[in-house]
């Protein structure tokens, strides 16, 4: 039942139109990448360039998606598989063959190292990348018509396993909700500029270009907005039960949609704000390190924020990929307000 990655359509769908604009979108996608922001490696704009197509593909699956129908299979996290998981998964696995700079990728739907080189490519692990990714965050909430996500990480080099989300050359979050937005997180390394990087673009006229709406997306130190996930494990985890006591005395402001992206991402938009997912012994923590904590964690610390492991103090960028499946809670945000959340958590 898990999905091969193969990129063919769960289902057949009569929209085709978007792929004529393909051409636009990656020219408008590759000039802010290479003249904006500075990235001179034209491969890895070829690469994000892909995610945004996987995206816009993405969105006319969520505009065109009427029938909330499972697939008959699970994912490894034992959740059940709409079509729409599946298909969504095809779009990006598609974009990413396309593109022929991948030689890896692997999704939650589809969980293994997938070889997705084209049949040419040369096996030198140095002009090539691979890619971990949630192709739609908030399935589960789908139904009700909110904002759901997807998420990518790309890992110079071939392979995912046994890296970190330090290793990452860039990282990016698509926002599904009135607007299809991209978030992309660019480190140092990877730019001009001299220090890391996170804008973010909107598909416009009718999805044939990207535009830059952010140019420099920031989290500041504080702020008093919270968005508590895994609510549940509160029930019996005192430390837990406490910091959410601590939040709601203070009068913080409560922002919390039940999707890791629509969450995280209120907190790119506003510049401030905390999210936390926390387990118990009764409700464990189900956020992958692969497809969700790494590409949004280094997302987050790009623009300024900070982010921990949920039970002890380190980055989630230095966690280990020492399984596709490695699952973990964490506190993401402002970095003042993180650390009242280690204050709370650890002491």
């Amino acid at each position: 039942g898990i999905n091969d990655g193969s990129g063919h359509r769960c289902h057949e769908h009569p929209y085709t139109g978007i792929d004529d604009a393909a051409a636009k979108r990656i020219e408008s996608l590759s000039a802010l990448l290479s003249g904006t922001y500075g990235v001179a490696d034209a491969r890895l704009i070829t690469a994000l360039c892909a995610l945004g197509e996987g995206t816009a593909h993405i969105a006319v699956l969520m505009t065109n998606y009427v029938d909330h129908t499972y697939a008959g299979s699970q994912n490894a996290s034992g959740d059940e598989q709409l079509h729409l998981d599946i298909d969504c998964d095809n779009a990006v696995f598609a974009a990413i063959r396309q593109s022929g700079v991948f030689a890896i990728a692997a999704s939650e739907e589809t969980p293994t190292e997938t070889d997705t080189s084209p049949p040419s490519h040369s096996s030198s692990e140095d002009n090539v990348f691979s890619v971990g990714f949630d192709p739609l965050d908030g399935s589960s909430i789908i139904d009700a018509n909110f904002s759901v996500g997807s998420i990518f990480g790309i890992w110079p080099g071939r392979g995912v396993l046994n890296r970190t989300g330090r290793e990452q050359v860039a990282a990016a979050v698509s926002l599904y909700g009135p607007r299809t937005t991209l978030c992309i997180a660019l480190p140092a390394a990877t730019t001009d500029r001299g220090r890391p990087v996170v804008f973010e673009v909107t598909l416009v006229k009718d999805r044939t270009c990207w535009e830059l709406s952010r140019d420099a997306i920031t989290i500041q130190p504080s702020g008093k907005v919270f968005a508590p996930g895994n609510l549940r494990a509160a029930n019996d985890n005192a430390r837990y039960r406490a910091l959410i006591d601590h939040w709601m005395t203070e009068r913080y402001t409560l922002r919390y949609s039940g999707g890791m992206v629509p969450d995280v991402y209120h907190i790119f938009a506003k510049s401030k704000g905390v999210f936390s997912n926390v387990s118990s012994e009764k409700a464990r923590a189900k956020l992958r390190l692969l497809y969700e904590v790494a590409p949004l964690g280094l997302v987050v610390e790009c623009a300024g924020g900070a982010t921990t492991h949920e039970a002890y103090d380190g980055s989630v960028l230095d966690c280990k990929i020492d399984d596709l499946d490695r699952r973990l809670g964490v506190c993401f945000g402002s970095s003042e307000e993180v650390a009242i959340y280690k204050k709370f958590m650890f002491e």
